[in-house]
């Protein structure tokens, strides 16, 4: 977790909730964060396989959308009130 709060700390800028099992998260574009993505959340889904993670790099910018089960909305919710809290945003669904 300690990786994801300086993730979000450092380099998110928009936290949005566009679906209740959708949490969309817009970075700040460079090679370095999506590299820095890439690794901490196929490491993330080695252990917690209900995770799907979609990192998208277009037209300069950068977004990682991550996607559980309904099931797992309670999870969803605690990631994004972390993100939130690093960021200073509050995102509705």
């Amino acid at each position: 977790m300690a990786e994801f709060d300086a993730l979000f700390a450092e380099a998110v800028q928009v936290v949005q909730r566009p679906e209740e099992t959708r949490l969309r998260l817009e970075l700040v574009f460079s090679p370095d964060n999506a590299a820095r993505v890439a690794e901490l959340t196929a490491r993330e889904n080695g252990c917690c396989s209900f995770f799907t993670f979609t990192l998208t790099i277009a037209g300069g910018s950068l977004a990682l959308e991550v996607a559980v089960p309904a099931e797992h909305v309670d999870v969803l919710d605690a990631l994004q009130a972390r993100a939130n809290t690093a960021t200073g945003t509050v995102a509705a669904l």
